[in-house]
């Protein structure tokens, strides 16, 4: 399967090794926690990963660099983690909040709440910030700022002219094709945007606005679309994580189609060794896939991470107890006997370790 992200990217599909996904029992995963103290109060932006404050991590992606990037939606920041060394730096954001510094170094801009993150074939780093309602790139060589799409101004419009000219309402997750798109998930529209990097040319390619589950085999464009959360591109698909509407979709990027992969659309906590269309999901908010055929969703209302085998159409829980084990504990054991805390965000490494924004936990933790 070929990746849509840069093949320098380590988290491109194309690089992902899967065994984390598909151990036996004697091989059961186990978590550990990789940055993050547990603390959420402002702190010195960098120091050992472990020992600094990571305040509500969402989006983690592994950079073109190797290593670990995660957005602090707490302190409003972007950081890095060496993952040889363990130390954590600040990439983008002062860690105070507001909406500045375009045309600035990146460390000298202020950020409202960034979401997720993700990075094209040259090295350059794209995040969403939902409360600005924008998307911003840092350009890799002189780490400058900018914002690609959105006003700063909550709302709907801009379809057909400049992105930047644009208005966003709540976005969340941001995704890279191989022809220099940009996909949003421009949640609080219930649509799913598309800037041409090209151009700055901004349009909508699913969703109309209304509050509906999509239906399978329909073409997306000008159809409902509740509560697109998650994107991930592999290929000429577009995979969609619906928080609304509990359920796994994909988009052909080439015909607009949608295919229904997992999820009845209900909110719940079942369907484990079974098929993943009988499967209940409670708002999902992170997608991830690998090329040997598993998808992995972040349950978050569950507080679990969910996969699904396609080539076997099997769900499983591959961390987390499910919704009564909200919590912190189990690091050093069996990632299934673990407790997390409303995770978000997730990014498989090239090793197969996954790493989780364990957001309520104030940590990012890893799975191998």
């Amino acid at each position: 399967m070929k990746s849509t992200y840069s093949p320098f990217s380590i988290c491109s599909p194309l690089l992902i090794f899967t065994a984390i996904c598909s151990c036996s029992a004697a091989d059961t995963p186990s978590i550990r926690t990789v940055a993050g103290t547990g603390a959420a109060e402002l702190a010195a932006g960098e120091g050992t990963a472990t020992k600094v404050n990571v305040s509500n991590p969402f989006g983690v992606e592994v950079g073109p660099d190797g290593q670990l990037y995660i957005t602090e939606v707490g302190n409003h920041r972007v950081m890095r983690v060496d993952l040889k060394s363990g130390k954590l730096t600040t990439v983008a954001g002062t860690g105070e909040i507001g909406y500045s510094g375009d045309g600035g170094l990146a460390t000298a801009a202020n950020l409202n709440e960034p979401y997720e993150i993700r990075f094209d074939k040259v090295g350059n780093m794209y995040f969403v910030e939902m409360k600005n309602h924008i998307v911003r790139k840092v350009d890799a060589k002189s780490k400058v700022i900018s914002t690609i799409a959105g006003t700063g101004s909550r709302g709907y419009g801009g379809d057909g002219g400049s992105a930047t000219k644009a208005q966003l309402n709540n976005p969340h997750s941001i995704a890279l094709d191989n022809n220099n798109n940009l996909y949003i998930a421009d949640i609080g529209n219930h649509r799913i945007r598309r800037i041409n990097l090209s151009t700055g040319i901004i349009d909508t390619v699913a969703g109309n606005g209304k509050k509906d589950l999509p239906q399978a085999g329909q073409v997306a464009t000008g159809r409902p679309m509740i509560g697109p959360r998650a994107l991930f591109v592999s290929g000429s698909t577009l995979w969609i994580a619906l928080r609304e509407g509990h359920s796994v979709w994909t988009m052909d990027l080439k015909t607009s189609r949608l295919s229904h992969i997992a999820g009845t659309g209900a909110k719940g906590f079942s369907g484990d060794d079974g098929d993943p269309l009988k499967a209940t999901f409670n708002g999902p908010k992170g997608i991830a896939l690998s090329p040997t055929g598993n998808v992995v969703v972040v349950d978050t209302e569950n507080q679990a991470i969910r996969q699904i085998d396609l080539k076997n159409n099997v769900i499983t829980t591959i961390a987390g107890m499910g919704p009564a084990h909200r919590g912190g504990k189990g690091d050093g054991g069996p990632a299934t006997k673990a407790q997390l805390a409303r995770p978000h965000g997730i990014c498989v490494g090239p090793d197969g370790t996954v790493y989780i924004g364990d957001t309520l936990n104030h940590r990012v933790r890893a799975v191998r």
